[in-house]
């Protein structure tokens, strides 16, 4: 029998993760910090699948709404209008791959999964629909639970924590153990980088993500191409690529399962790699 740890119920489908699994970022919208307006139209969304699909992805996560910092939230309708189609196109084009839906509205989470998604990922924990967690349970499919501290308008104002390590821990436990009691199975951690973080509240997090591991759910990074990197680099988003394959690797030690990433190629050369580290 598979640990809970390593498994995850897509659609009916049993997805592994005894090798972790690379989960590529695919904005349909016009304003992401680094890939914002590429893939706004379906057929260049479709493109962009199909790409990502050769270059070994395991999960493809749609998002029609920018959460970078001071990003305006859309409506459920204005996102629908930009996510369902590209949701419909993928799966009918590549019926086998694995779709997450990226979104805070369970009106958008609960139509994306009826056109074929199999999760959903919330980068508000339920905090912007109360819906959210109930809609969840009812459709039955796994769900990416992320930490952050206030709203995407203003979480990089004045991010404050004790112990952000211990404080991201209880949330994840008294969130846990809500979706537990509601009927969601399948629940994915993600401490948020960069939501609600400083840079010392990202690095610490990282260098302690293998905390998580306690709650016996699969623990996703999103790292890529984040501020985080660029920072400590000096770099911008577009030739951040080196930075989060390095910090793609220190993750993987640290007990990440998936890997949220814009660039699929390199994700899964760095898994290739670990493996060989075991």
């Amino acid at each position: 029998m598979l640990n809970p740890q390593q498994s995850l119920n897509v659609g009916g489908r049993l997805l592994t993760l005894d090798r972790p699994c690379v989960m590529g970022i695919l904005n349909v919208t016009p304003d992401s910090f680094f890939d914002g307006g590429r893939y706004d139209r379906v057929e260049d969304a479709l493109k962009q699948a199909e790409r990502m699909i050769a270059e070994g992805v395991d999960i493809i996560d749609i998002g029609g709404m920018s959460s970078r910092p001071g990003a305006k939230v859309l409506s459920s309708d204005e996102e629908l209008n930009r996510v369902l189609p590209v949701v419909e196109a993928i799966r009918t084009s590549f019926p086998q791959i694995t779709i997450s839906i990226d979104t805070v509205y369970a009106a958008t989470a609960k139509a994306a999964i009826e056109a074929g998604a199999d999760l959903v990922n919330d980068i508000s924990a339920g905090t912007f629909d109360q819906e959210m967690y109930q809609t969840v349970a009812d459709l039955g499919v796994p769900y990416v639970l992320m930490h952050m501290q206030g709203r995407p308008e203003t979480m990089q104002e004045h991010p404050d924590y004790e112990d952000v390590v211990l404080e991201v821990l209880d949330f994840f436990i008294a969130q846990t153990t809500i979706l537990r009691k509601l009927g969601v199975k399948d629940i994915i951690l993600d401490p948020g980088f960069g939501f609600g973080k400083s840079l010392e509240h990202n690095y610490e997090l990282l260098k302690k993500m293998h905390v998580f591991r306690m709650l016996d759910c699969p623990v996703l990074a999103g790292i890529s191409r984040k501020s985080m990197i660029n920072k400590v680099l000096g770099t911008r988003p577009e030739n951040a690529l080196n930075g989060t394959t390095a910090l793609h690797m220190v993750a993987l030690q640290q007990g990440a399962r998936l890997l949220r990433v814009h660039d699929v190629k390199e994700a899964v050369q760095v898994v290739k790699l670990w493996l060989h580290l075991q």
